[in-house]
């Protein structure tokens, strides 16, 4: 009976092995000849070298807190910025010009050129920054250096060309520091300018506002409360003098009736016609006698009033203290001073009206002035809080433009933040690229990739059967008997032949490859 044929079961390392044995050739050969290939296209490849330099940020040496920086750009963008410039082709073309650089060149080097040198060079060039590692976590994560690296076909001059860049950076920055300073400071001197145009235009009209409002201002009320208060005291004290002297009007118009009263029937001249005719014992005389004693009594009464009236008014009539009749010639008569009284009264009630009324007319005047005190308040208030808000702005930019001149002196001084070269551009020993020894590798990898391939490819294509499992495979029938391999004459001698010099190949290669890895490791 015929058994069914069994599935297929994958191979094992033992299959593996044979055919790595079997193809041993396919796979050694084309990872060699790659490895050949590969080796040889690396050193013939153009070396290029980089050349690093360092530039560290050193900090403002006058202290912030005495001179405060007006140069507030973040440090990473300033880098970037000078970055941008430094890189951009006016510059790059005049470096080129300078040191004859990427001059047309031929070979396998001409194929990777973009035609374009400013090109080129930008991509030889490369910016890293160091950020801070400060482990207390202070200013961590703060840019405080960066690093140039320039890659040319020869040491000296990538390291010549990296002084160059470096030096570009320093001067830029220093540059653009200044510049950045002295363009804030005159922008402040230009605002501050402006402020004070405008603060004393809001002063021209604060002071013609209190020009024009002289007497009611806000702070002048106080002084008017006490000025109005001063004048109707005033006016009381007038107002009580003048009823004053209108009362003694009264009384020396009523003293001048009766003192004309008294002088009205001249009595003397009836005693004189009566004794005449009668004797002093007459009745009528006697009676006569004492009217006379009478009128002449109130006379003098009248006198002494009117002499004493002249002394509380001599400073006012000036009039004589003495009264008639007392023995002093040319004195007035008492008629006479009580008429000069009267006039002095007159003036004098006259003055006092007068003063009333100008009193009255002051009075009224401080009170409109203060009536109108709380207007002239709120319009002095609008004025003011544009002329103290001008105020305010131009003390501000007065200081913010003191600091900025003290900065920009700082930064023309050198003072500031600065730029300095910690590591100079290096002399590299080894090229930067290609790196040889990872060529070599690259080309065994690539080799061993090929040489795999194509034994499996072969084995693929190979239907030969030289296993019993592999004809159990294809025919439904088990092998009965076996013939040994029979070696003809001469066969295994040419067999141990082949056999060495395939050693002695494969030696070779070997100490070959061995040797190009150990040069590419030492050359770099």
């Amino acid at each position: 009976m015929i058994d069914e044929p069994q599935d297929y079961a994958l191979p094992s390392l033992k299959d593996f092995w044979a055919i790595v044995c079997r193809r041993r050739w396919w796979i050694f050969l084309p990872m060699f000849l790659c490895w050949a290939v590969v080796w040889t296209a690396g050193w013939l490849w153009p070396a290029s070298y980089e050349s690093d330099g360092v530039i560290l940020v050193q900090q403002q040496q006058v202290p912030a807190q005495y001179v405060a920086p007006n140069v507030t750009l973040d440090l990473e963008d300033r880098v970037q910025s000078m970055t941008q410039q430094i890189l951009s082709r006016t510059r790059l073309q005049a470096t080129i010009n300078r040191f004859h650089l990427y001059r047309p060149s031929h070979g396998l080097s001409s194929l990777l050129e973009t035609g374009d040198p400013v090109d080129q060079m930008r991509k030889d060039i490369k910016i890293e920054l160091v950020e801070s590692e400060n482990k207390t976590g202070v200013h961590r994560g703060e840019l405080t250096a960066f690093k140039i690296h320039y890659s040319a076909p020869s040491p000296e001059l990538a390291q010549q060309v990296n002084s160059e860049l470096t030096s570009l950076f320093i001067d830029e920055n220093l540059k653009a520091q200044q510049q950045l300073s002295e363009s804030t400071t005159a922008f402040l001197d230009a605002q501050l300018a402006e402020a004070r145009t405008k603060l004393e235009e809001q002063e021209a009209t604060v002071r013609a506002f209190k020009a024009k409002h002289m007497g009611d201002l806000p702070s002048q009320l106080e002084s008017n409360v006490q000025i109005l208060s001063g004048l109707q005291n005033q006016l009381e004290t007038t107002e009580r003098a003048l009823d004053g002297a209108k009362q003694q009007k009264l009384y020396l118009e009523s003293l001048q009736q009766q003192y004309q009263s008294a002088q009205g029937t001249d009595l003397r001249l009836e005693l004189s016609d009566l004794r005449s005719k009668y004797t002093d014992d007459y009745p009528d005389i006697v009676a006569l006698k004492g009217k006379i004693a009478k009128s002449d009594e109130l006379k003098k009464q009248i006198e002494a009033e009117i002499v004493s009236n002249q002394k509380t008014k001599s400073a006012t009539n000036n009039l004589a203290t003495n009264p008639v009749g007392r023995g002093q010639p040319g004195s007035e008569t008492p008629v006479m001073q009580i008429e000069s009284q009267l006039k002095a009264n007159q003036l004098e009630i006259q003055n006092y009206t007068k003063r009333q009324k100008g009193l009255e007319s002051q009075i009224a005047a401080y009170q409109a002035r203060l009536n109108l005190t709380p207007e002239t308040e709120q319009q002095l208030a609008d004025i003011s809080r544009g002329y103290e808000e001008s105020k305010s702005n131009y003390k501000s930019l007065l200081e913010k433009q003191n600091q900025s001149q003290l900065a920009t002196s700082l930064e023309q001084r050198q003072q500031g933040e600065q730029f300095s070269i910690i590591d100079p551009p290096s002399l590299p020993d080894k090229p930067s690229s290609p790196n040889h020894i990872l060529v070599s590798l690259a080309g065994l990898a690539l080799g061993a990739i090929v040489g795999f391939g194509l034994s499996l490819l072969m084995e693929l294509a190979d239907v030969r059967v030289r296993q019993e499992k592999d004809l159990e495979r294809h025919v439904q029938a088990h092998v009965l008997v076996g013939i040994p391999h029979l070696s003809a004459p001469g066969e295994d001698r040419l067999r141990a032949q082949g056999r060495r010099m395939e050693i002695a190949a494969a030696v070779g290669m070997v100490i070959l490859m061995v040797a190009g890895n150990l040069y590419a490791l030492y050359r770099g």
